[in-house]
């Protein structure tokens, strides 16, 4: 069996690599967390030019047509230098969803803008992800022509930055509804919260907000399914991410373990040190390996749920560990909150937690696992 990427895949994470690493640098990274919108806007140009914003979005949309295992690639790249920018908001939580679930209307009015790097996406999953029975925090209501949506969702990814914001919600019979909701609504409200990496993702807030037929992406009868997909897709996109950071970082440590010396001699000779870096090393590569297989079962079909929780537990658990080893490593300069690997301490941190943390993922998986057994005991 043949494991490696195919020709598109390989090009793909080239282009991202080339792109992010010929531009990124720890000074500018800094520079844009100190501006208004902490976002690199540049860099955002920059990749809509090289194509690969418009990764997943259907090719009739002027998209390439391409899955998760894509933009998982794309978002490791991203991960290695720690961009601020949206890519996980708006290609995973946004575009995704509308090009597997989207009518033609609402693929035409958002997707092409997205390849285009004029339009950002968000989804409010952070309710429903901390959910024990995944159950979205916004309540939804009939009304004549649609829906009205009520309720809090914390910590939207970039959602000051977004022209649509997904928000899943729950009906009066228990049902989900997905619907496209405009933050510049009446009734809609935006708290800024920053969070641990230095992103800004604000709490949304809706008081009786009018939506209409034509915005709901997926009705009351097949939300649950659409909702369970974006956290798995989320879910796995994060996890990419962290493989990036974690592999970033260590890298970082080797070059520094490298050229630091004590009693004469380069830290990376000691023994302490070097089984450190290794044991960092096994536990990037058993991320890897879980989230290809998630990303693999998620684009072919399959159902990646039980997978994605894998993958997590090990980006969360294997990844917190990965960043603190590695600032560690760093002794003196690894406390200096200024120093660009603090900056990947603090991604993995805030990767970790994002959704749903080692303990949650550990919960969800024996969930589903008892949930499957009782189904073939009555079968």
């Amino acid at each position: 069996m043949d494991f490696s990427y195919s020709i598109a895949q390989q090009a793909v994470a080239e282009a991202a690599a080339g792109l992010f690493s010929g531009q990124v640098d720890a000074a500018r990274v800094m520079a844009v967390e100190q501006s208004a919108d902490a976002v690199d806007r540049a860099l955002w140009q920059d990749l809509a030019r090289a194509d690969l914003l418009g990764l997943a979005v259907p090719e009739g949309h002027g998209g390439g047509g391409y899955g998760l295992t894509e933009l998982c690639l794309l978002l490791e790249a991203q991960g290695r230098v720690v961009a601020p920018v949206p890519l996980w908001a708006t290609l995973v939580l946004g575009a995704l969803p509308l090009a597997r679930f989207g009518h033609p209307a609402q693929q035409g009015r958002w997707l092409p803008g997205v390849g285009r790097g004029d339009v950002m996406l968000t989804a409010a999953l952070t309710g429903s992800a901390d959910s024990v029975n995944g159950r979205p925090c916004v309540e939804a209501t009939p009304h004549v022509g649609g829906w009205v949506l009520s309720g809090i969702e914390l910590a939207v990814p970039q959602a000051y930055l977004a022209a649509c914001i997904l928000v899943p919600a729950r009906c009066p019979d228990g049902r989900v509804l997905i619907a496209l909701v405009d933050p510049r609504s009446p009734g809609v409200t935006l708290e800024r919260a920053v969070t641990t990496n230095r992103e800004i993702h604000p709490h949304l807030h809706l008081h009786h907000v009018s939506v209409l037929a034509d915005d709901v992406l997926a009705e009351p009868h097949a939300g649950r399914a659409v909702l369970d997909d974006m956290l798995a897709a989320a879910t796995i996109a994060l996890c990419a991410l962290q493989v990036g950071v974690c592999e970033a970082a260590l890298r970082q440590t080797a070059a520094y373990l490298n050229q630091r010396t004590q009693f004469g001699r380069p830290l990376s000779t000691f023994q302490g040190t070097m089984l450190r870096a290794a044991d960092a090393a096994i536990d990037i590569e058993a991320m890897r390996v879980t989230l290809l297989n998630a990303a693999w079962l998620f684009d072919s079909g399959r159902d990646a749920s039980e997978a994605a929780c894998v993958a997590k537990w090990q980006a969360s658990e294997r990844g917190q560990r990965t960043v603190h080893a590695t600032q560690h490593l760093h002794g003196g300069m690894g406390a200096d909150i200024t120093y660009p690997i603090h900056r990947y301490f603090l991604w993995g941190k805030q990767i970790e937690l994002l959704l749903g943390g080692p303990s949650r993922q550990l919960s969800r998986l024996g969930a589903q696992i008892a949930a499957r057994a009782r189904a073939e005991a009555s079968a």
